[in-house]
């Protein structure tokens, strides 16, 4: 199974690289080959990850990672990733 990522994921994954690189360069790139790692996995387990709290749809997924919440799609086929958000900001957009 594949995996494809939207370019929004791509963008904010980017601003939050961004901003981890202020403070600390080595910690943005272990940051991003960590979440590569976890990301890589999916098509293994797929459903082992909650069902997301912004979908209403088994096939919606929510890998929590470090405080971040990444969204993905399950397909036949592939997985599709949708974005990635810090917690508080999907806090916000549920209340």
């Amino acid at each position: 199974m594949k995996i494809e990522k939207y370019p929004e994921f791509q963008k904010e994954l980017d601003d939050i690289l961004d901003y981890i690189a202020l403070d600390s360069l080595q910690r943005a790139i272990k940051f991003k080959i960590e979440l590569q790692e976890q990301i890589s996995k999916i098509p293994d387990m797929p459903y082992a990850h909650r069902r997301s709290i912004h979908f209403s749809n088994e096939q919606a997924r929510d890998l929590i990672f470090k405080g971040y919440t990444i969204t993905y799609f399950i397909y036949e086929d592939k997985i599709v990733i949708l974005g990635i958000l810090k917690y508080k900001e999907t806090f916000l957009i549920k209340s």
